[in-house]
This record gives C-alpha cells, sequence and structure tokens, in this order.
C-alpha cells in the first residue's frame, strides 16, 4: 500500500471508531461508516469486507494509542509504585469515561464474535497488560516497595478487577470514589498503601 492509501485507510478506522463509540458495534453498518468517512461505498470496500473487519482495526489502533499514552507519561527514575499508580489512574480515567469509550462496542462485538483465543484481540491486551503487571510487582518486591507471595495471581487479579469496575461503570453507574476504594483495596494488598 502506498501513503495515500496508509493514510486513507487510517482515515477510515479513525472515523469508524467515532461511529462505534456512539453506536456501539451491533448497529453500525457499513453505510453508517461510508456517510461519516464521506467517501463511495466502492472506496470503503477496496480496504474493508465488512464492519467487523473496521472494528479489528479499530480495536489495533486503541491499543496502540493507550501503549504510547502509557509508556509516554513513565519518568526515567520512575519506581515500580510509580509506575503502578500511574498505571492505575489512567485506568480510573478509562473507567469513569461515559462518552467517547468503546466499551460497549467491544463487548457486543466479543458476543458476536466466538474467536479463537489467538485472534482475540481483548484477550491479548489482558494477557499482556497482566504480565507487565506481574513485572512490575516482581520488580517492587525486589526493591522492597511491594510484599506479594504470587505476582501473577495478584496482577490477574488487578486486570479482573479493573475490567469488572469497567463494566460496572458503563451498566449501574459507580463514583470516582467508589473506583479510588477499589484501587486502594489493590495496593493495600501489596502493601504499597502508604
Amino acid at each position: 500500500m502506498g501513503d495515500k492509501s496508509v493514510q486513507k485507510k487510517r482515515y477510515i478506522v479513525e472515523t469508524a471508531r467515532r461511529v462505534f463509540m456512539e453506536k456501539g458495534f451491533k448497529k453500525v453498518t457499513m453505510k453508517d461508516i461510508v456517510e461519516a468517512c464521506d467517501i463511495s461505498r466502492g472506496g470503503l470496500y477496496l480496504y474493508f469486507e465488512n464492519t467487523s473487519q473496521i472494528f479489528a482495526e479499530v480495536l489495533k489502533l486503541e491499543t496502540e494509542e493507550a501503549d504510547d499514552v502509557f509508556s509516554g507519561s513513565i519518568a526515567e527514575d520512575a519506581t515500580a509504585v510509580d509506575i503502578l499508580l500511574l498505571f492505575l489512574k489512567e485506568q480510573k480515567k478509562e473507567i469513569l469515561r461515559r462518552k467517547d469509550t468503546l466499551t460497549q462496542a467491544i463487548y457486543e462485538y466479543y458476543f458476536e464474535h466466538n474467536l479463537p483465543k489467538r485472534d482475540n484481540i481483548l484477550k491479548k491486551q489482558f494477557d499482556s497488560a497482566a504480565k507487565v503487571i506481574e513485572k512490575l510487582i516482581e520488580t517492587g518486591v525486589d526493591n522492597g516497595e511491594f510484599i506479594c507471595d504470587d505476582c501473577a495471581g495478584t496482577a490477574r487479579n488487578i486486570m479482573f478487577v479493573l475490567e469488572g469496575l469497567k463494566i460496572s461503570a458503563q451498566t449501574t453507574g459507580i463514583t470516582s470514589d467508589v473506583v479510588d476504594q477499589e484501587l486502594m483495596y489493590i495496593l493495600r494488598g501489596i502493601g504499597a498503601d502508604d
């Protein structure tokens, strides 16, 4: 693909992301994306066959951007506690964000598509984040910042708590104080609540 094609495809994905945020996954049609992008139907089909293909690209873009935001915020001399606090702060923002979020679309997509584990971007993101947190906790334990006997289990538990908070925020609604309480519980669990 030439530069112009790459730019056009990215434009479609970025525009489609806004459509998915507004409508979820199930209600979005190729026509919606054609109209939002102000391109011809053939122009869209040149790059994508269906909304599922587009949404998979949207998920990849989301992952790249989230990784960039987080890694760009870490100071060179940051401790394991500093990094974990930054991660949890970013997660809190994501949890409490009611608009401009793909949460509904993501769950609709995964309920509709029974993807094998190797193709499941959400599973890959979860596992990758859990692995990073595990290594972070191990580093904190080695440095005397954390106390933890099962770093892998604790990391998975943190990810499950965060995922549950995201769902609760979108379905039943939760306050900033509730999120803070749950995050403090996580920090107390590894001895980092000082």
